[in-house]
């Protein structure tokens, strides 16, 4: 890992051992399976949540349900060697996966 440093009152100053130690616990955390997963999760609830007057107006699209119900089934149809590819974004910020894209 490159030199980590911390700015204290616009003086930077440089890791220690125990905050290079936990900054790397922390990215650790961060790259694993169960983070990812997470993070997926939240994706796919904010989309289900966002979409859900198509369910409450009772008129939703063959193409809206599949899509729903691929979102419901993104654990069961993915693994963890996709998970990177599924919170995969643009410069822009938007997720790039054809999972996410909305009919």
């Amino acid at each position: 890992m490159s030199d980590l440093i911390n700015i204290i009152n616009g003086v930077p100053t440089p890791f220690t051992d125990e905050e290079k130690a936990q900054r790397e616990k922390d990215i650790a955390e961060y790259n694993s399976d169960a983070s990812k997963l997470s993070r997926i999760k939240r994706i796919r609830q904010q989309f289900l949540n966002e979409t859900d007057w198509w369910v409450l107006r009772g008129e939703m699209t063959t193409e809206q349900t599949a899509w729903r119900k691929s979102l419901r089934d993104i654990p069961q149809n993915y693994s963890e060697a996709d998970y990177d590819e599924l919170l995969a974004r643009d410069e822009q910020g938007n997720l790039t996966h054809t999972v996410w894209e909305k009919p």
